[in-house]
């Protein structure tokens, strides 16, 4: 049975919200959109506990949120993660409160209206929350966008050991085998697996 205080780093660190941040942008804006039980396995994955009850309303909600999400993580300095996150702080953020979820969780930040905002609402404001936290700490980008040609997924650039380019080895190696074919002849460049448009997100 985990500690009140291993609970805490798993489930509630700042590092550990960022990282559902990126896989939930991941989930939601790269490829076809997912169905509930696709963003609701992610959400568990990161510490979410019980029956989620998401529709597919509330993951379409969701994929818009996370479009502006995926520009803090695209951003190439400090100051354009900075200005992008006040940006969306000035507009979808409430005031800041604390809360342990009437107990069930250690005390900690939110900036949604309350425990039952939307979906959409909570992710970007607890994300931006989160993200901002990384800025202030660590004063650069809190991540960045896989370097690999093939691959979409952002991913937090805040573990140990020098910064990463791409999300995983998989992608690394990948990348390394395009560029070796793309050095011969009459080879055919790949292409960046992109976000869908706005106007293909359902409402």
């Amino acid at each position: 049975m985990p500690t009140r205080d291993t609970d805490w780093s798993t489930r509630h660190s700042v590092l550990t919200n960022a990282r559902r941040t990126a896989a939930l942008v991941n989930a939601l804006t790269v490829g076809p959109a997912p169905d509930p039980e696709a963003v609701a396995a992610v959400l568990h994955e990161f510490g979410e506990k019980g029956p989620l009850h998401l529709t597919a309303q509330d993951v379409g909600r969701m994929r818009v949120a996370a479009v502006p999400l995926r520009e803090v993580f695209a951003a190439d300095d400090v100051d354009t993660a900075a200005a992008t996150l006040n940006r969306l702080l000035r507009e979808c953020a409430g005031p800041l409160r604390l809360t342990s979820h009437g107990g069930g969780t250690p005390w900690h930040p939110h900036l949604d209206r309350d425990d039952d905002a939307p979906w959409d609402e909570w992710l970007l404001t607890s994300s931006c929350l989160a993200l901002a936290v990384l800025v202030w700490d660590h004063q650069r980008p809190p991540g960045r966008v896989c370097a690999s040609s093939a691959c979409g997924n952002v991913f937090v650039t805040q573990g140990q050991g020098p910064e990463r380019r791409y999300c995983s080895r998989r992608c690394a190696t990948r990348e390394r085998v395009a560029a070796h074919r793309r050095s011969r002849p009459g080879a055919r460049p790949m292409t960046r697996a992109l976000p869908p448009p706005l106007d293909e997100v359902s409402d």
